[in-house]
């Protein structure tokens, strides 16, 4: 099992940043990609950005150029840094973990942090 805690949402106006932040814990050797994901109002659950163990990143290309996500494995942390912020990425964001155990996928979520863009 693996649990992971959002922190860093909030109110932001447009033009600004903010920066997310997921701690993760439980069995982590077999955690493939980390990152995030978003539910806008009305909006089914789309990918934000992804990081593998290689470092590779992977953007939804709405957010391509204006959000970053980074790993620290050390700690057990992952990030989103997000610049230029718009209304319309107004959305609960949610941290997830993906892991692979004897060829079998397992999806991981956080409880979500709150994400607005208003002026």
């Amino acid at each position: 099992q693996v649990q992971l805690v959002e922190s860093g949402g909030g109110l932001v106006q447009p033009g600004g940043s903010l920066r997310l932040s997921c701690a993760a814990s439980g069995s982590m050797l077999s955690i493939v990609t980390m990152g995030w994901y978003r539910r806008a109002p009305g909006k089914q659950r789309e990918l934000v950005g992804v990081i593998n163990s290689g470092g590779t990143t992977t953007y939804a290309d709405s957010v391509k150029g204006r959000f970053t996500v980074s790993r620290d494995s050390a700690k057990n942390m992952v990030y989103l840094q997000m610049n230029s912020l718009k209304p319309e990425d107004t959305a609960v964001y949610y941290c997830n973990a993906a892991s692979l155990r004897a060829g079998e996928a397992y999806f991981y979520w956080g409880q979500g942090t709150q994400v607005t863009v208003s002026s």
